[in-house]
Order: structure tokens, then C-alpha cells, then sequence
């Protein structure tokens, strides 16, 4: 599935009513009714109960105030609250408000902040005439860009306030109001949806940071034609599980181990072994035929002991971290390689650093950097770009602003501008290099121009190793013969989707090393959806 962001989807609808002649009208009629049915699919029927609107000033209130008529009809007590004067309201939205108060609708208009208090009694005592079936914030859409002020943050509060202590849900009309709709960053105060129906196609702010304030989403058809969407050539996608479905190589049954790829992993130091073990345990997982470790001598012990499906090389110059001297072992050790990692549990020594950035420049095949690695390659910038073949790079936010020379909080606040900040930079040899920024809604960017939003895994991941299992599975499939976005790709979602089949079982306490284990059964309920 495609994502647009804001800009785009304004495009896409105004393409809609000017090339194919869908009057604003009839979308705003089927936006306002599909979020109807969505509602009471999720909360039940609206017959014989109240919903409370809340309108703002655009397109947005005038989906509200669909909403509104589509509840009378279905045997519901609608009220609508004002976040303007109704007579202010413009285009198609004044058109519906005309038509409510031709059928009477009630309502209210809250024109200063300090009458939200008395919305508030109202509110309640409807409560005892008829049961609050739910609330709709119907205020601010995708083009929101401003702080919310006044009357506004207190509508949002008292929305957020009603659902907290009287239990009732709330609805968002496209995005919940206060959500940046192209970050995922609140403007102020942001309404907390349990649902929220967007239309056409989702945004980045859905996504981004965990979407946590849209609740469940719900993207609905309303009439745009599939010929105006192709048109628009959007380069930004939705990881999900029908479009990773759709990147998973087949595996003959009569294969070999041969068949399915050999990894190098370059990783682990002294006490940072776990990293370098969880990353080999990830790239086995993911079904790469062969897994060979290359570490410090000193530390091979812990790395056979721990590790009996993989190989391990010993470098010879390498004293507890790896060491630039052992390049030319590498280079040989790459020979028969399909694919290499760099970077889990590595250290900072300036030796790592050299062989770091020289495998960085040097090594045609597909490699992976993570972790220490990347911080090496921040301390000279200037290398990034100069590469011998595709790569992929994995940061943090942490990392991310190192690499940049950004704060960490400006990579936060505009994740996917973060994560494409090789989209205009000259690649030597027009080589791709993926970025990977990892976190909530983690981002995939390629240098070439396309961009993804991943829609998988939960807060229990949010403990030490689980990097390094992405790094581990992504390369793997790496080596399997996955192109860097797809393996980039299909390995962000499966592996938020492993730590999702955990979270079924318990939300949080599971480990790095328990999502490597469930990585095959993420691949497998994957596959049952490619085949179906």
C-alpha cells in the first residue's frame, strides 16, 4: 500500500474533482458516511444514543457534519459543537451545515475558552437523556501545520478529558486534531483517538513514532479513482503484511544449503560478544544457508560454545576487538561470500575504525553496517558516499544524528526528512545505499528515491539487542539474494511482526534473542498470505 504525505494527498483529491469531475461534495458525503460504518463496526450501533461532533473551520468539520446527518438517519441523537460560527464555515462544509440545521440538528457554539467547562455539564446531563455512544474529532485534518491555541487546546483537553473519565470512545476524522500529519509530532495538545478513519491512503503521521494517539486506523475508499492515485507516482509505501508478501523470494524444495546464501558477520569485542551472537542467531533465523562469524581470536571460545550452527574464522591481529590488520583475511574471507555485516558489539578502538571505513569504501558486496560502525563512520563523514557497492546502513536516532551532525531531538522531529538525507547526494558508482532509522514507525529510505514506513512491533521491544537481531536477519536475507530495499524492507516489518506474536502472549519482558526465535514464525504467517 502507498502512503502519501499531506501535500500529495491534497493533490490526489484535487486531481479527483478536476480531472475526473467528482464534485469535493460527493467525497466529503462518502468520507463522512464510511467513517459512520466504521464507528459503530467498532463501538456498535448508534441508534438510540448520542454522538457528540465537534466541528472545526475547514473540509474536516464538514466531514463531522455528515457524520452528523448519517447518525439522525440511523436512529441516533447527534450534537454538534462549534468550534466556529456555523455562518463562517465555507465551500461544501457550509453546505452540510446548512443541511443540518434544516433538520434541526442540535447544537452548541463554543466561541470562547473558558465556556468549555460549561460544554463539559452539558455534555454530561445528555449523558443521562440519552447514552454517549461515542465522540468525533471532527476539528483539524491532514493540513494541519500550527500549534493548537485557545478554544482549540481546550477542545482538545476537554475531548481527551470526557473519553478518560467517562469511558467513551473517541473517533478522528482523518487524523486525530493536533497530530502533524507529515512527522507524527503533536502541534500542542493532540486529541487521543481509539479510532480513526482516514481517507484514500494513510499519511506518515499515522505511522511515525508509534502512531500511539491514533488508536486503530482504518483507511476507506471514497470514491477517488485508482487512475488518479497511479498518476500520482508516490514513491513512499506501508510495510505490512500484504506488501511483504509480496517480497518473499520462493525456496525450492529440493535446495541446499547452498543454495540459500553465506554470510560474514564482522562483529563482537571484548564484552560486547552478546551482539555479534544475537545477529548470527537472526541471520540463521531468517534461512540463510550458511553463517560464518570472523572475530578476535581471543574471544572465538565464546562464539563456538554459543553458536553451533555457525562458523567461525579466527583473525590473527585482532586483540579483543578487530583490528585494520586483518583486512587482506577478510578481503579472502569475502571470496566465496555472498553478503557481510559490520558493526554489532565492534567497540570504537581507532583500528576498528580504519578497517571499518576501508571495508565501507572498498568491499563490492552487499554489506550491512550497524551499530559501532556507524559511529566510526560518522567520525569521517566524508567516506559514507564513497563506496564499492550497495549498502545498508541501520542507525538509532542517536546514530543518526552523529552521522548527520544533527541533534538527536531534529531527527525525532521530522523522522522521514531524517532518514532521506542521502536522497539528493552523489553516490560513487551510483551505488543504493539504504538507511534504516530505527524506532517507533522505523523509516526505509533509499538514496534512489523511495521510502517506507514500517507498521509492525510494540513497546516490549524496547530492550538491549534487538538491533543487532535486525541487523542479523537483515543481512541474512541479504545474503539470500533479497536487493537491499526488499531485504531492508521485509526484514523491518517480520521482525516488529516476531516481537508482535510475543506481545500476544505477554507485552512486555521478552528478549532480543526470543524475537530472533519467533522470526521464523513471522516468515511463515507471511508466506500463508503470499499463497492464499
Amino acid at each position: 500500500m502507498n502512503i502519501a504525505t499531506p501535500k500529495q494527498m491534497q493533490a490526489i483529491d484535487q486531481a479527483a474533482i478536476e480531472e475526473f469531475g467528482i464534485p469535493c461534495l460527493v467525497l466529503m458525503e462518502n468520507a463522512g458516511r464510511a467513517t459512520l460504518d466504521c464507528m459503530e463496526a467498532q463501538f456498535g450501533p448508534v441508534g438510540g444514543k448520542s454522538v457528540c461532533i465537534f466541528i472545526g473551520p475547514g473540509n474536516n468539520g464538514g466531514d463531522g457534519l455528515v457524520i452528523a446527518r448519517h447518525v439522525l438517519q440511523r436512529g441516533g441523537s447527534p450534537l454538534l459543537i462549534f468550534l466556529v460560527e456555523p455562518e463562517q464555515l465555507k465551500g461544501d462544509a457550509a453546505i452540510n451545515a446548512g443541511i443540518c440545521g434544516k433538520l434541526w440538528i442540535a447544537h452548541c457554539i463554543i466561541r470562547k475558552e473558558e465556556e468549555i467547562s460549561q460544554l463539559i455539564d452539558k455534555i454530561k446531563q445528555l449523558h443521562f437523556d440519552h447514552p454517549i455512544h461515542s465522540i468525533v474529532d471532527a476539528l483539524f485534518g491532514i493540513g494541519l501545520s500550527r500549534k493548537l491555541e485557545g478554544r482549540f487546546a481546550a477542545a482538545v483537553r476537554c475531548i481527551n478529558d470526557l473519553a478518560r473519565r467517562q469511558h467513551w470512545p473517541i473517533t478522528a476524522v482523518d487524523i486525530p486534531s493536533g497530530l502533524c500529519a507529515q512527522t507524527g509530532m503533536p502541534l500542542g495538545c493532540v486529541v487521543e483517538a481509539d479510532l480513526t478513519v482516514t481517507y484514500g491512503l494513510p499519511k506518515p503521521g499515522h505511522y511515525l513514532h508509534g502512531g500511539t494517539a491514533v488508536g486503530k486506523l482504518e483507511v476507506v475508499d471514497i470514491g477517488i479513482p485508482e487512475q488518479v492515485i497511479a498518476s500520482a507516482k508516490l514513491s513512499g509505501q506501508l510495510l505490512n503484511r500484504r506488501s511483504v508478501a509480496a517480497l518473499l523470494l520462493p525456496r525450492a524444495k529440493a535446495a541446499h544449503k547452498g543454495s540459500f546464501g553465506h554470510l560474514l558477520i564482522l562483529a563482537g569485542s571484548e564484552g560486547k560478544t552478546g551482539a555479534a551472537i544475537l545477529a548470527a542467531k537472526a541471520a540463521l533465523r531468517s534461512g540463510c544457508g550458511l553463517v560464518t562469524l570472523a572475530v578476535p581470536a581471543a574471544l572465538n571460545p565464546i562464539f563456538a560454545a554459543s553458536l553451533p550452527e555457525a562458523m567461525t574464522v579466527l583473525l590473527p591481529h585482532s586483540d579483543g576487538c578487530l583490528s585494520s590488520a586483518d583486512y587482506k583475511l577478510i578481503r579472502i574471507l569475502m571470496a566465496d561470500k555472498d553478503a557481510a555485516i559490520i558493526g554489532p558489539g565492534l567497540s570504537t578502538a581507532p583500528e576498528t575504525g580504519k578497517l571499518v571505513r576501508r571495508l565501507h569504501q572498498e568491499l563490492p558486496a552487499p554489506l550491512l553496517v550497524d551499530a559501532d560502525a556507524l559511529n566510526l563512520l560518522s567520525l569521517e563523514p566524508c567516506c559514507i558516499r564513497e563506496i564499492a557497492g550497495p549498502r545498508i546502513l541501520t542507525p538509532h536516532p542517536g546514530e543518526m544524528a552523529r552521522l548527520t551532525g544533527l541533534r538527536t531531538a531534529e531527527i525525532q522531529a521530522d523522522r522521514l526528512k531524517a532518514a532521506d538525507w542521502l536522497a539528493e547526494a552523489e553516490i560513487r558508482d551510483n551505488h543504493e545505499i539504504i538507511t534504516v532509522l530505527k524506532g517507533a514507525g522505523t523509516v526505509v529510505c533509499s538514496n534512489k528515491g523511495g521510502w517506507a514506513i514500517n507498521s509492525s512491533g510494540n513497546s516490549g521491544m524496547a530492550v538491549g539487542g534487538m538491533g543487532d537481531v535486525l541487523a542479523g536477519f537483515i543481512g541474512g536475507l541479504l545474503a539470500q539474494g533479497y536487493t537491499p530495499w526488499d531485504a531492508a524492507a521485509a526484514g523491518v516489518f517480520l521482525h516488529g511482526l516476531a516481537a508482535d506474536l510475543l506481545a500476544e502472549e505477554r507485552r512486555q519482558g521478552f528478549t532480543a534473542a526470543e524475537v530472533a526465535a519467533a522470526l521464523p514464525f513471522a516468515v511463515t504467517q507471511i508466506n500463508q498470505i503470499q499463497y492464499q
